[in-house]
């Protein structure tokens, strides 16, 4: 791939499991060599075995191997690469990360690093996206620097209130606070978490919506100022702010509000000459809707937008970094049916002894597992993620439903069953939860699986 100010022969992949062995298909097909970096831990894992090299870059702790961002650059200048994509989580939204990357003559695969400065405080992207007419959740315009801060924040809204990191997210940093008595304890709660996580203690306080719908927006972008729109994604049903299924489109977005969100957003991912993958993210209250958040990479649930759009995300993304330009239309995309995804996580470490992988029309699973390959203690417990397309939600359902009988995962205990369960619920099939829904459900799930 040549372009006037790139050339892309061969790319890093700064990450590891499912997400590389879904860069590294795109990647093939777009005639681009892959190095896969990995742990001692990982060094069986799908992406090593199926990438044209490999690196080693550490021990399995993530701080000395796949959070080591001087032997992640050295291996892709000793490798010989020309980019670095850093999938999902892990240093996709460093913006120092992306700075190095840039420093070296390499391309990072994503937004520069100015944009991930901007939208990665999310105190900074609230008042972004203020600019835009985007209505955000009320709360403190800056950081809540001492429980002073705090207490003139509960002045002004009342109880109850979440508390968040600046930087960061899966549900890191994050306290509910219902009580004066309990504000004090969680703000350093909070703040400590946050700095362990993220290395930066900056904390800020919203209203705690008690049960919204978690909405967001998957967007692309050239870089001069295309944006592309590709539909919503609802991600309401999670555990401890861990997303578990996600669907697209919602039940809960009507047509007016799916206009208005999508124009907001396309305004502001213009206005800052966006490059790449995107989403932006919403609570839904009712006919409200307000801002939360922007991740500058791309998403876990990103197969879901593929189904129902026809389009290659990474692909896409790629595109949009090294040459300013993507294969989409700008604006709104057409959505066509409804798709579906269920995170298949482990409970615990083991060695898979058996895998049966479901098949037949409109069914995706992605995943690094393989017969024989032993789940590491170390990471993030996704072991995979189904994906369903079907005409309608509920013929979705239906899929998903065989779908996940067809799948078998032996030798380590998975989150299979409860996944089931919650599918076949009623109140998920009618479509009217919110973000408490897991929460609510959680002793019939968790006997389910």
């Amino acid at each position: 791939m040549i372009t006037q100010d790139h050339t892309i022969r061969k790319l890093l992949i700064a990450n590891r499991g499912e997400i590389a062995v879904r860069i590294i298909r795109t990647c093939r097909e777009m005639g681009i060599e892959t190095v896969a970096v990995y742990s001692t831990a990982d060094a069986m894992c799908l992406h090593v075995r199926m990438a044209d090299a490999a690196v080693c870059i550490g021990p399995p702790p993530s701080a000395q191997s796949y959070l080591n961002v001087n032997n992640i650059i050295m291996a892709a200048l000793q490798t010989g690469c020309d980019a670095i994509h850093p999938g999902v989580g892990f240093l996709a939204e460093n913006a120092a990360f992306a700075r190095k990357v840039e420093e070296q003559k390499l391309l990072f695969i994503g937004p520069t690093p100015e944009t991930i400065e901007l939208l990665g405080d999310k105190v900074k992207a609230r008042n972004t996206a203020k600019r835009f007419e985007l209505p955000i959740t009320p709360g403190t315009q800056g950081a809540i620097k001492d429980a002073l801060d705090a207490a003139e924040a509960v002045k002004l809204l009342g109880f109850p209130l979440i508390i968040k990191a600046a930087l960061g997210g899966g549900g890191k940093g994050m306290r509910i606070v219902r009580s004066a008595e309990e504000l004090t304890a969680n703000l350093a709660l909070a703040s400590r978490e946050a700095l362990a996580n993220f290395a930066d203690g900056t904390v800020f306080i919203e209203r705690y919506l008690e049960n919204p719908r978690h909405v967001e927006l998957q967007i692309l972008a050239d870089g001069k100022g295309g944006v592309a729109v590709l539909g919503e994604r609802d991600c309401s049903v999670q555990k401890n702010h861990q997303k578990l299924i996600e669907e697209s489109p919602s039940p809960g977005v009507s047509a007016d509000m799916r206009e208005r969100m999508s124009k907001g957003a396309a305004a502001l991912f213009h206005e800052l000459k966006y490059r790449g993958a995107g989403t932006i993210e919403f609570l839904v209250e009712g006919d409200s809707f307000y801002f939360m958040e922007v991740n500058t990479r791309i998403q876990v649930e990103h197969p879901v937008s593929e189904f129902v759009t026809g389009a290659d995300i990474v692909r896409e993304q790629i595109l949009c970094c090294a040459e300013n330009r993507m294969e989409l239309p700008v604006g709104p995309q057409e959505i066509q049916g409804w798709a579906m995804e269920c995170r298949i996580n482990a409970v615990g470490p083991g060695t898979v002894t058996r895998l049966d992988i479901p098949g037949g029309h409109g069914i995706r699973f992605d995943s690094f597992l393989y017969a024989g390959y032993t789940v590491p203690p170390y990471y993030d417990s996704m072991l995979g993620k189904l994906i369903v397309h079907a005409k309608n939600r509920e013929r979705a359902i239906a899929r998903m439903d065989r779908a996940l009988s067809e799948l078998a995962i032996e030798g380590i205990k998975t989150n299979k069953e409860s996944q089931r369960w919650i599918i076949a619920d009623h109140t998920f099939r009618s479509g009217t939860f919110g973000t408490s829904y897991y929460e609510t459900m959680s002793k019939e799930i968790e006997d389910a699986g």
